[in-house]
């Protein structure tokens, strides 16, 4: 093993793998299969020949692949490279300006959306902030209208609590009354159902009780009609059978007529 410099310039060891071959008479002969390259350090190339040498095979390497990417996938590849003394080297798989401006246009829409995201972020953080600060706020707030935390409390501030629950206090009897009067008409109008639905009731009830008496005129109407029918027709048969009396004077001993 020995130390030496590789093509990029590093220093590092390099050595030769040696294999023990047996030849035809026995004798055991050293040979040596291939170079074994130390670990490249990713670093500033100091020697400016390895440097330039380096630069040569990575940018040929890279525009190789580069064609290759856009042959096989079909991808609309553009590589642009410029020299240590600022020589430009180039390739695009189409035209390099469309390319370019495609390149501009996404990253400008990036860009702005980018921005607009950073201004939605930040406007919401204040949002935040300033929502935290009311809960805060109305957090204190009530625990002091619920007698809670009032060491801390001016005179001042006692007087505009006690003010704001006589406040709200009125409120909620008014609501209180407002409540029971609703109440009060609802049942009232349920009062005046109950009473409509009760003299209908009574209505037809004695429209019922009218109807039995009529019945019964009725059917003492037709019983006497019937009497006076039979009556007349017992009449006019006696009637009938008068006319059949013979008025003939007979002297004698009365005589009985077979019919």
């Amino acid at each position: 093993m020995e130390a030496g410099i590789d093509e990029y310039g590093n220093k590092g060891l390099c050595g030769l793998r040696i294999k023990r071959v047996q030849g035809s008479d026995g004798d055991v002969v050293m040979c040596v299969s291939e170079m074994v390259r130390g670990k490249i350090q990713m670093k500033r190339i100091e020697n400016a020949t390895s440097r330039q040498v380096t630069f040569s095979k990575r940018r040929n390497g890279l525009l190789k692949k580069a064609y290759e990417l856009s042959v096989l996938c079909d991808a609309e590849v553009a590589v642009i490279i410029f020299s240590q003394s600022g020589r430009l080297y180039e390739f695009s798989s189409s035209d390099m300006q469309k390319t370019i401006n495609q390149y501009h246009k996404h990253a400008k829409g990036v860009q702005t959306n980018t921005i607009e995201v950073e201004q939605c972020m930040q406007q919401s953080k204040h949002e935040s902030a300033d929502m935290a600060k009311k809960i805060e706020i109305l957090e204190a707030s009530q625990r002091r209208l619920l007698g809670h935390d009032l060491d801390s409390c001016s005179a001042q501030e006692l007087n505009q609590i006690s003010s704001q629950l006589e406040r709200s206090l009125c409120i909620v009897r008014e609501r209180k009354a407002q409540l029971f009067m609703e109440q009060i008409e609802r049942l009232k109008e349920k009062g005046r159902l109950l009473l409509e639905e009760n003299v209908k009731l009574h209505t037809e009830c004695g429209a019922r009780r009218c109807q039995k008496p009529l019945i019964q005129k009725k059917g003492v109407g037709a019983a006497s009609c019937n009497w006076m029918n039979s009556s007349q027709s017992s009449s006019s048969q006696t009637i009938s059978n008068s006319d059949q009396v013979e008025t003939r004077l007979f002297i004698g001993q009365p005589v009985m007529h077979s019919e």
